[in-house]
Formats: C-alpha cells, sequence, structure tokens
C-alpha cells in the first residue's frame, strides 16, 4: 500500500468519514500522473482504464484530497482548475508559457531569502508560497519574432 493511500485513510478517518474503493482509485490514478492535471483528464484517464468513476464523484473527492495535503491547485486555465500532486514531493515554482502552455518548474533558494526579509519587515510568519510566472518561452519568442528575451 502506498504512502498517500494511508495518508488519506487516516485523514478520512478523522474526519470521521467513510473511505470507499473510488476514492482510492482517484487517488492511485493521481499519483500515477507524473504531470499537472484536470478533473476532465483525471476523468478521462479512469474511464480508458475501465473505471466506473464518476465526474461528479471526482468533484466531490477533490476538496478532500486538497485538504488533506496530497495535491494542490496550480493555476484555473480553459475553465478548469489544474491540480499537482505535492505529497512527498518538493516544493517548487512554475513559469508558464502563455502562447503554447509548456510549463517549466523550479527552485530558486533567492525565494526563500525573499520570505524571510518580509516575515521580519511586516512581523509575519510565512507558512507557504506560490509563485507563476507568465511570459513566452524560446521557441514562442522566436516563432512571434520577438526581440531579446
Amino acid at each position: 500500500m502506498t504512502d498517500e493511500i494511508e495518508t488519506f485513510r487516516a485523514f478520512i478517518s478523522k474526519k470521521g468519514l467513510r473511505n470507499t474503493p473510488e476514492r482510492e482509485e482517484i487517488i492511485r490514478e493521481i499519483f500515477s500522473i507524473q504531470k499537472h492535471f484536470d478533473v476532465d483528464e483525471l476523468y478521462l484517464r479512469l474511464r480508458n482504464k475501465g473505471s466506473k468513476v464518476s465526474k461528479a464523484s471526482i468533484y466531490r473527492n477533490i476538496p478532500l484530497i486538497l485538504e488533506c495535503g496530497l495535491i494542490r491547485e496550480v493555476w484555473h486555465e480553459d475553465g478548469h482548475m489544474h491540480y499537482e500532486q505535492i505529497y512527498g514531493a518538493r516544493h517548487h515554482c512554475h513559469l508558464r508559457c502563455v502562447e503554447c502552455g509548456k510549463v517549466i518548474e523550479f527552485v530558486d533558494d533567492e525565494i526563500k531569502y525573499i520570505e524571510k526579509r518580509l516575515e521580519k519587515k511586516y512581523d509575519f510568519k510565512i507558512i507557504d508560497h506560490r509563485l507563476d510566472v507568465k511570459g513566452y518561452c524560446s521557441k514562442c519568442r522566436k516563432a512571434l519574432k520577438m526581440d531579446g528575451k
């Protein structure tokens, strides 16, 4: 059994809710996806594997999986919220190309220094942050004939 399933079982039990095979099936599929995903993609992946899990069931369970700390919302695009696994993953930020949709995940230690400076300046304890930078990747800049970088 995987750590994420055990973590979710403990979370569900603590909330006084019943765990179901469908919930675990959704979590297993989420953790088989190695990229950002939306509910439609998750639903299609499950259906293609012969699953009977409904889209409504996925929508009902996403808030629990978020609250449990297994996934997080990343961004809203094309009318859909996109998610990524965070359980057991290193914190990172995103560069997103507004032309082709390419996503580059990055870690930059300078952000830790900015957090420390903000904590001190505003007497505030930072527990998390999200940095989603939009722009144009090099391929799209060339295709769009943009000058410079």
